[in-house]
């Protein structure tokens, strides 16, 4: 049997009541933490112009990260590659690796942005697969040095790669022979798209098999009851959003009165989540890990309650998951 590793991806989830700052701090204690249980890995992600998630700066907020840290890997989960020239984020997992060797992952994807004023912001309304198999060749090119310059600083081992992927960014994944990191509807639904990013997959220098990271919302609370509770403020921020159109901050009791439409959204968020006791989160992830073949996991739990939110990653950092 292999030791299935398990990380944690922070997304400096704001709180009602409290500036962006405060996020952005509670990531980086959060970081702390997550280094002396002994996390894998402890990823950053990048938003822009939500109020609900501080962090629209993967490598500034990975720089502090792996600052404060000693073992943990530090990585982006992801940079959106329909945002920068593939050459600047080259140029910056290159500079945090130098600083930090062997301990920066690069996770990349290809979302937009949240709402079209954004997008319009970004300067990006469209970004389809081409594009990104594109983008995501020519930043492979400058981390190996085969592009038409020489990244800076030069003679600096170049982090890995992975790609955040649903549909198409899988196939672009498989033929570029890179790891995956997937969640939402790909574990709960159908698996047919694994499937065909290991029929597809083609063995690169740096990866010579499939290899499949899975992401869930996992939060683990003494009983089942308190983890439902824990759960809640994400999920009525994800039913808040679909109805305003903005990703709020969470909250510690919904913002307004939810319609039975609503209640059932919330229901669908939890059914799709990982929670419960430890036994009881033990016993999901070994499921989805048995049903995907997947070589690590990924937690991108958030909580209103911080302390909660502290005590569950303790009792995920104790869980020995194998395959």
């Amino acid at each position: 049997m292999t030791s299935v590793p398990v990380s944690v991806l922070d997304r400096s989830r704001t709180r009602a009541g409290e500036s962006p700052g405060t996020a952005l701090r509670n990531t980086l204690e959060r970081a702390e933490r997550a280094d002396a249980l002994g996390f894998h890995r402890f990823w950053v992600a990048e938003h822009h112009a939500v109020p609900g998630i501080a962090s629209g700066s993967p490598p500034l907020l990975m720089a502090a990260v792996a600052a404060r840290t000693e073992r943990v890997r530090v990585g982006s989960g992801g940079v959106m590659l329909p945002n920068h020239r593939p050459i600047v984020i080259a140029e910056q997992a290159r500079m945090l690796e130098a600083l930090h060797p062997g301990r920066i992952d690069l996770g990349v994807g290809r979302s937009l942005g949240f709402t079209a004023p954004v997008r319009h912001a970004l300067g990006v309304t469209e970004y389809g697969p081409e594009q990104f198999a594109a983008d995501l060749g020519a930043l492979e090119d400058f981390l190996d040095d085969a592009g038409p310059v020489t990244v800076m600083p030069s003679e600096v081992d170049s982090p890995p790669v992975f790609v955040l992927a649903t549909g198409s960014g899988l196939r672009v994944a498989a033929e570029r022979g890179l790891p995956v990191v997937v969640g939402g509807p790909v574990l709960h639904g159908d698996l047919a798209p694994l499937a065909d990013y290991r029929e597809r997959f083609r063995p690169s220098r740096a990866h010579a098999a499939p290899h499949v990271i899975i992401s869930a919302d996992i939060l683990i609370a003494p009983t089942r009851e308190e983890a439902r509770e824990l759960m809640l403020p994400e999920a009525w921020a994800m039913v808040e959003s679909r109805s305003t159109g903005a990703f709020p901050p969470l909250r510690h009791e919904p913002a307004t009165r939810l319609t039975a439409r609503q209640e059932e959204k919330v229901e669908e968020h939890l059914e799709q989540a990982v929670h419960g006791t430890a036994d009881d989160v033990a016993e999901q992830l070994s499921e989805l890990v048995a049903r995907t073949g997947a070589a690590e996991v990924i937690a991108f739990s958030s909580t209103h309650d911080r302390a909660a939110l502290a005590r569950s990653d303790e009792a995920l950092a104790g869980l020995r998951l194998t395959r």
